[in-house]
């Protein structure tokens, strides 16, 4: 058996005392020296993963004068989920003049308008987007439309009501007595008016869009022009009553009234259509005895208007106002067919029996 020699001298045993204090405290603070990475280590968050960089393709949009085809302005940087409002706003800060509202855009120089929605990636074929810009004029609002157009009619009637000296002889004023059927159509009339008021204001969820001010001067020009000579005849001195007397305008107000109620009911109930969002089916009916009109037509609204003037042209049995709802028939026709065919393409089955406004006629 070997046996370990054991330090003969004091001086080995100092060597091997000196030689294992050095490698004890090497050890020592290799350990500390692990330890505090260790810690270091720790306490430092770690670095997050490098992001893969996505590859996002932006567009330019390029603007050219919808006459000469000249570049106006070239939209830059364009991200995919942009809308076609975006590309106006953008445009409009190029060039201050042209606000977005007055801006129309084309696919085509004789094509339709693109509407603010859509979406501009839908229009990329490349990455480079042309469009032909022009100038949409002056424009209003739709709230300042129909308040400017239904706001004349009332004034303006009620000018002719009080008979002003300036419009009749006073004489004839003070000879001729004046007719109850006077009195009960300047009500009508400025309830027709009023409610085409609260509606705008309270009813109608009008779109955030806007028409050309020449439009709304047109139908001032026509709302107000046939109101004065309306309102001239009805409320003239030698304006003579209906023909059948009491009977004919008894008949005919409660008619008006009747086709005023089942207006505002039929556009009450679109509106809170509109409200809750459920587009997927056809307008139908509710309980108020006023929307079954809804069975028989696409439109009852225009029905219903329809049905106000032609009272008004019995109550009062003058010729104005017989030319009025005459038009009045042709233009609510025009429209209640153009919605009529945008209801088939959306619902066939519900609407494919039904007339536009009129029931077996339009």
């Amino acid at each position: 058996m070997d046996r370990r020699q054991k330090p003969s001298s004091p001086e080995q045993k100092r060597d091997l005392e000196a030689r294992g204090g050095a490698l004890t405290s090497h050890n020592d603070s290799r350990s500390s020296l692990n330890f505090s990475q260790l810690v270091l280590s720790a306490g430092k968050p770690k670095a997050p993963p490098a992001l893969k960089h996505s590859k996002i393709t932006y567009f330019e949009v390029e603007i050219l004068d919808g006459q000469s085809k000249k570049p106006i302005c070239i939209v830059d940087k364009v991200s995919p989920t942009s809308t076609l409002l975006d590309v106006k706003q953008k445009f409009h800060k190029e060039c201050p003049q042209w606000y977005p509202s007055r801006v129309g855009l084309q696919l085509e120089r004789k094509g339709p308008y693109l509407k603010d929605s859509i979406n501009i990636q839908s229009l990329a074929v490349s990455s480079i987007i042309t469009l032909y810009f022009t100038d949409l004029g002056q424009q209003v609002g739709w709230t300042t439309f129909f308040l400017t157009e239904y706001t004349g009619p009332l004034l303006i009637y009620l000018l002719f009501y009080i008979r002003l000296s300036t419009i009749y002889d006073q004489r004839e004023i003070r000879k001729n007595f004046r007719h109850p059927v006077v009195h009960l159509a300047c009500f009508c009339h400025c309830l027709h008016y009023t409610r085409h008021l609260l509606e705008t204001l309270f009813v109608h969820k009008l779109s955030g869009g806007h028409t050309p001010l020449k439009n709304m001067i047109k139908g001032c020009a026509f709302y107000w022009g046939f109101t004065s000579w309306i309102a001239y005849y009805i409320n003239h001195p030698r304006y003579t009553p209906p023909s059948f007397g009491h009977r004919q305008v008894s008949f005919a107000a409660l008619t008006f009234m009747m086709c005023e109620a089942g207006n505002h009911f039929i556009n009450v109930a679109l509106a809170h259509q509109n409200h809750s969002g459920n587009q997927a089916c056809f307008p139908s009916p509710t309980y108020n005895p006023f929307t079954w009109l809804f069975l028989l037509v696409s439109c009852p609204n225009y029905t219903y208007e329809v049905g106000s003037w032609i009272s008004f042209t019995v109550m009062t049995q003058t010729l104005p106002v017989a030319i009025f709802a005459f038009l009045m028939i042709i233009q609510m026709s025009l429209w209640a067919q153009k919605k009529h065919r945008v209801y088939l393409k959306r619902f066939y089955p519900e609407v494919r029996r039904k007339a536009a406004m009129i029931p077996i006629i339009f």
